[in-house]
């Protein structure tokens, strides 16, 4: 007679030969399998490269070294206030600018233009729009703002563009936005706080985006022919309406 084996895996291996009992197979935990997976995903994930630290250019490099020039005209009525305002225009376009600037005598322009210690690429731009305003009959103390703060623009309209008005209706209208000893241009300036200038049939205003929008406005309806109170009271509502919402 054969010997029988009786080793529990030959007996286990006869079992399934034959067929008569199921196979046993150890089951994963389903801990085990999201473990798994949550490792593989965070060995998958890229790592983030350092940002290069490169060192702040210069004005002059960032021109690549050529020099730029603008020219500011200034008309005959100017003459006068400029050369009497001039140390109060030089001053803050050199000293505080690094720019260089002066007075063309021949071609009667302002040239301003940059130079090896201009730091900042958007000075020459500041310097020119300062000139600009002064030209236009701003204050020097008005124009300066615009080297001081960012968000201060300067817009011109003529009159005729909002009404083709002629001889005395034009007259009128410009006296109408002035008000007796112009008392109407500073309630406007004061309460949108802006600084119109009127030069004949033109009109500057300078100040913030908002604040220019809410004084045009204004000036429009006086001279589309809207009486001083009613446009007093509309733009002291919209004013407090910006004011609540800031």
């Amino acid at each position: 007679m054969e010997s029988e084996s009786n080793t529990p895996a030959e007996a286990s291996a006869a079992m399934d030969s034959d067929g008569n009992t199921d196979t046993f197979e150890k089951v994963k935990s389903k801990r085990t399998h999201k473990r798994k997976r949550d490792a593989t995903e965070v060995d998958m994930q890229p790592v983030a490269a350092k940002r290069p630290q490169f060192p702040a250019l210069s004005g002059d490099q960032l021109t690549g070294g050529a020099v730029e020039m603008r020219k500011v005209p200034v008309p005959a009525h100017r003459y006068t206030p400029l050369k009497e305002n001039w140390m109060k225009i030089f001053t803050p376009i050199v000293e505080h600018l690094q720019l260089q600037v002066r007075f063309n005598l021949k071609s009667r322009h302002v040239e301003i233009k940059t130079c090896r210690e201009t730091s900042d690429i958007g000075a020459l731009t500041r310097a020119a729009d300062f000139v600009k305003a002064f030209v236009l009959g701003f204050q020097v103390e008005d124009a300066l703002a615009l080297i001081r703060l960012d968000e201060l623009f300067l817009e011109t309209f003529d009159i005729t563009d909002v009404k083709p008005l002629k001889g005395d209706h034009l007259s009128r209208a410009i006296g109408r936005i002035a008000g007796k000893g112009g008392k109407t241009k500073f309630t406007i300036e004061n309460v949108t706080k802006t600084r119109i200038v009127l030069a004949d049939t033109k009109v500057h205003i300078l100040g913030s985006f908002q604040n220019i929008k809410m004084a045009r406005t204004a000036i429009c309806n006086l001279i589309l022919g809207s009486p001083p109170s009613k446009v007093y009271g509309n733009i002291r509502a919209v004013a407090s309406r910006a004011a609540e919402r800031f």
